[in-house]
This record gives C-alpha cells, sequence and structure tokens, in this order.
C-alpha cells in the first residue's frame, strides 16, 4: 500500500512545527533554566544557539516543503 504524497509534506510539516515550538519554548526559559540548575552564563547563549539552530533547520524544511507543494 502506498501513502499519498502529501502525507509526506504534511509529516515534514508537523515535524517542523513541533521543532519551531520547542526553539521557542527553550528560547524562552533559557534564562531560568540557567539560574534555577545554576549553571554558568555560558550555558544560557548555549541555549540560546540551539534554539536558533532549531529556527533555521525549521525554515529550510519549510521552504523546502513550499518548492515541493509549486510543483
Amino acid at each position: 500500500m502506498t501513502t499519498p504524497p502529501n502525507s509526506d509534506l504534511a509529516k515534514q510539516a508537523r515535524t517542523a512545527g513541533l521543532v519551531i515550538a520547542c526553539s521557542g519554548i527553550l528560547a524562552v526559559l533559557a534564562p531560568w533554566l540557567t539560574t534555577a540548575l545554576g549553571l554558568a552564563p555560558r550555558y544560557e547563549i548555549l541555549f540560546y544557539l540551539f534554539s536558533l539552530a532549531g529556527f533555521i533547520w525549521s525554515l529550510v524544511v519549510t521552504y523546502n516543503i513550499w518548492q515541493k507543494n509549486r510543483k
């Protein structure tokens, strides 16, 4: 049995949406996490970099979905 091609795009879109949501939550909670865990401020920057990487990855995936959908 084969799946329709739009279901693959929908799965990618859901994954990108989840990554965007988690990246946003991580960016908002980064200061609280570092103080609650007693970490050095450099770890807060690391959390921000992880969040930024998630946003960039989602942007690339969303662009690819858009390009596939145009065909």
